[in-house]
C-alpha cells in the first residue's frame, strides 16, 4: 500500500482577535474612480470583474471622481447627510434607553448609515423594501416618523405593531416598508416573490432587499437568486459584508474563498461589490441596478463592503471576539464623515453648519424620545390592549379565538 499523507481540515479564523492590533493590510482597495459605469443592458458574464474588485467614488480629499459619480445636487446630498447623521442619532438614543431598561433589545447600524440611506435615496419612495435589521436608515430617509419608531421599541399603546415584534422590528406598508423579520434569510425570497408578482401584473414598482453577509449561507439566499435569475425578477438584493455575524466573521459564510457579489456569477446575475461606506458609490450602484431592474433585465446582486462598528446587538459583547479599537482603523472610514468632507470640498458645506445640523438632530431625537416615554416604555406606562392579539389576522374570526377572548374578559 502506498503511504498517504493524512488529511486536515481547515477552520476559518479572522485576522485579529481580541489584544490583537487591528490589521487590515490584507484587504486591497482599489483608487475611486478606477472602474468604468458599464450600460445597464450588459451582459451579466461580462460584467464578472465588478463581483471581485470595488465600485469607489470618494478617494481621500473628499473628491467625486470616476464614472460612478452620480453627480447629485448639493442639496440632495445635504439630504442624505441629515439622514445619516439622524440615524446614527436615533440609534445613540435607543440604545441609551434599551441599557435604562425602558425597552427591551435594540441594534445599531454604527457605520452601516450610507448602505440603507443611499439605497433609500436611490429607489423611488413606491418601491418595496424589504429590509434586514439594520435598515433603520432606510425608513428614517423615506421620513417615517420618528416617534412611532420609538413607541415600537417602547412597545407602548402606540406601537404600530401593537407589541408583537422586538424592537427594531419595524413595519410600515404606508412607507413601502415590509415587515423585519430576525431570521433573516426569508427576506430575500419574500423580496423576489414580490418583484415576480408586480412584474406578473404589469406594475412598474421594483423591489429591493437587505441581509447580512453570514445570511449569504442559508439556503433561503440562493432559492432567492435562482428564482430571481430564472425569472428576471425586477429586483436589487443586497448583501451587507460588514465582516461580521453576531460573533463569527465572514469566512464562515465562505468570505475567504471568493467574495459575496461573485456569487451572482453561477446564477448568470450581475455581481457588484461597492464601497459601503461611500455614500456617493452606495447611491450609483443602487440607481444602475433600479434601472437595470425596471428596463427588465432582471435582478442585480449587491454587496456592500463596510465595517460593523458596534456590538452585533445589545445582547452581544464584541470585545470577546475581536480588538475593540478594530473599527477606527477601518480602511474605508466612516460614512457620516466622508459625506460631510466631500460636501466641504465642493463649497456646499462647512463646520459650523454640521455643528449646527448635530445639534438639531440631537434636540429633535431628545424632544422625541421625551414625548414616546410619556405614552409608555417597557417598564412603565400604557400597553397595546389585550383585545389586540386577537386582531389582524382573521378577517372573522374563528371559534376557539372567539372563546379564549371571553376567558380573558375582552
Amino acid at each position: 500500500m502506498r503511504n498517504r499523507g493524512t488529511l486536515s481540515l481547515h477552520i476559518p479564523e479572522p485576522h485579529n482577535r481580541p489584544g490583537d492590533a487591528p490589521d487590515f493590510s490584507n484587504i486591497l482597495i482599489p483608487p475611486a474612480g478606477a472602474l468604468e459605469r458599464p450600460p445597464i443592458d450588459a451582459n451579466a458574464r461580462a460584467l464578472s470583474p465588478y463581483a471581485y474588485t470595488l465600485i469607489r467614488v470618494l478617494d481621500a480629499e473628499g473628491r467625486a471622481v470616476g464614472a460612478w459619480n452620480p453627480h447629485l445636487e448639493p442639496q440632495a446630498l445635504i439630504k442624505g447627510l441629515h439622514d445619516m447623521m439622524l440615524t446614527r442619532a436615533f440609534d445613540e438614543r435607543m440604545y441609551r434607553v434599551q441599557r435604562q431598561g425602558k425597552i427591551s433589545f435594540y441594534v445599531k447600524s454604527t457605520g452601516e448609515e450610507a448602505v440603507s440611506v443611499a439605497a433609500a435615496h436611490a429607489v423611488e419612495a413606491s418601491d418595496m423594501c424589504f429590509p434586514a435589521y439594520r435598515q433603520q436608515g432606510f425608513l428614517i430617509a423615506r421620513g417615517y416618523p420618528l416617534i412611532d419608531m420609538m413607541c415600537q421599541c417602547f412597545s407602548n399603546v402606540r406601537d404600530p405593531i401593537k407589541g408583537r415584534q422586538l424592537p427594531v422590528m419595524y413595519s410600515a406598508s404606508s412607507h413601502n416598508f415590509f415587515t423585519v423579520s430576525g431570521n433573516l434569510g426569508t427576506q430575500f425570497p419574500q423580496a423576489v416573490g414580490w418583484a415576480m408578482a408586480s412584474a406578473y401584473k404589469n406594475d412598474d414598482r421594483i423591489a429591493v432587499s437587505f441581509i447580512g453577509d453570514g445570511t449569504t449561507a442559508e439556503g433561503d439566499f440562493h432559492h432567492a437568486l435562482n428564482f430571481a435569475a430564472v425569472y428576471r425578477a425586477p429586483v436589487v438584493l443586497n448583501v451587507v459584508n460588514n465582516q461580521w455575524a453576531i460573533s463569527s466573521f465572514n469566512g464562515i459564510a465562505c468570505g475567504e474563498e471568493a467574495t459575496f457579489a461573485a456569487r451572482a456569477i453561477g446564477y448568470g446575475l450581475p455581481g457588484l461589490r461597492v464601497d459601503g461606506n461611500d455614500f456617493l458609490a452606495v447611491y450609483a450602484a443602487e440607481q444602475w441596478a433600479a434601472e437595470r431592474a425596471r428596463a427588465n433585465l432582471g435582478a442585480t446582486l449587491i454587496e456592500h463592503y463596510t465595517y460593523r462598528a458596534e456590538a452585533h446587538s445589545t445582547s452581544d459583547d464584541p470585545s470577546r471576539y475581536r480588538p475593540t479599537d478594530e473599527w477606527q482603523a477601518w480602511p474605508l472610514g466612516d460614512p457620516v464623515a466622508r459625506l460631510k468632507q466631500h460636501l466641504i470640498h465642493i463649497g456646499a458645506w462647512s463646520e459650523a453648519e454640521h455643528q449646527a445640523l448635530s445639534d438639531e438632530i440631537a434636540t429633535l431625537t431628545r424632544e422625541t424620545q421625551r414625548e414616546a416615554e410619556t405614552i409608555g416604555t417597557l417598564a412603565t406606562g400604557s400597553r397595546p390592549a389585550k383585545a389586540t392579539m386577537f386582531e389582524d389576522v382573521y378577517e372573522e374570526i374563528p371559534w376557539h379565538l372567539q372563546a379564549q377572548m371571553k376567558e380573558a374578559g375582552v
